[in-house]
């Protein structure tokens, strides 16, 4: 089993704990580096669709950049809010390698990232029009690359991520590969509606769930209870777990 999750726009310049590995496609993260350095200003701003400040931080971050040096473990690189929730700075030995095993990161600029990878700061999401070679944007360039790489480990994958990083691999499943998505969902009035804040927080706190407990199955899954979510049964199916929470008005 493995459990696929979204990167995060804010990161971080610097950890305490080591990397244990390299990227599987380090090679194409460091062209797409270069590609990125050749670009002008306009153009990156374009590409990162961010204000003058960001564009001229993340450029002159950018020119700094060495990809093979001051690496940091990618689990501890990104700060988003998904991030802050599932708080890996406080794992134990036994959920780091947890992690290690079955969490894995998709990224636009690293395709597929193991927790304990080592990575540099960067600024590149998967829907950003980045031609490469033949291709003229991440989906095009990486293909089924990703999917291919995710199951080639595993026959189930759990889905934690955004649908902008959890379509490289859905698309292209086969029927003798399971595909399970979680769905956290906040009743209102009677209807069910994914709140995009909460659901990063509650992919967070899922990710913990598993790593304190050892999950070994989509199944198991069934008994997450953290920030008011509740497992309904009614709503889900065999490829969507849906989780409820009520909201008081």
């Amino acid at each position: 089993m493995r459990v696929i999750i979204s990167p995060a726009k804010k990161m971080n310049n610097s950890s305490d704990m080591e990397y244990m590995s390299l990227p599987i496609f380090q090679k194409e993260a460091a062209d797409i580096f270069e590609m990125l350095k050749k670009k002008s200003y306009d153009e990156l701003k374009a590409l990162w669709k961010c204000s003058d400040r960001l564009t001229r931080e993340n450029m002159e971050h950018l020119a700094r950049t060495e990809v093979d040096k001051n690496r940091m473990p990618a689990l501890l690189a990104y700060e988003g809010i998904q991030y802050q929730y599932m708080k890996p700075s406080i794992f134990t030995n036994e959920e780091w390698a947890y992690v290690q095993e079955h969490v894995r990161i998709i990224s636009g600029m690293y395709g597929v990232l193991k927790p304990l990878d080592g990575i540099v700061p960067y600024r590149l999401e998967m829907q950003a029009k980045l031609a490469l070679g033949e291709t003229q944007d991440l989906y095009g360039f990486w293909g089924s690359r990703l999917h291919d790489r995710v199951y080639s480990e595993t026959n189930v994958v759990i889905d934690l991520a955004s649908d902008e990083y959890s379509r490289c691999i859905r698309q292209g499943k086969t029927e003798e590969q399971r595909y399970v998505q979680c769905v956290f969902a906040a009743q209102e009035d009677g209807k069910l509606k994914v709140k995009g804040t909460w659901a990063k927080m509650a992919r967070g706190e899922m990710v913990r769930y598993m790593a304190i407990h050892g999950v070994q199955s989509p199944e198991e899954l069934k008994g997450f209870s953290a920030l008011g979510y509740a497992y309904n049964e009614q709503a889900s199916d065999l490829e969507r777990l849906v989780f409820v929470k009520d909201v008081v008005q």
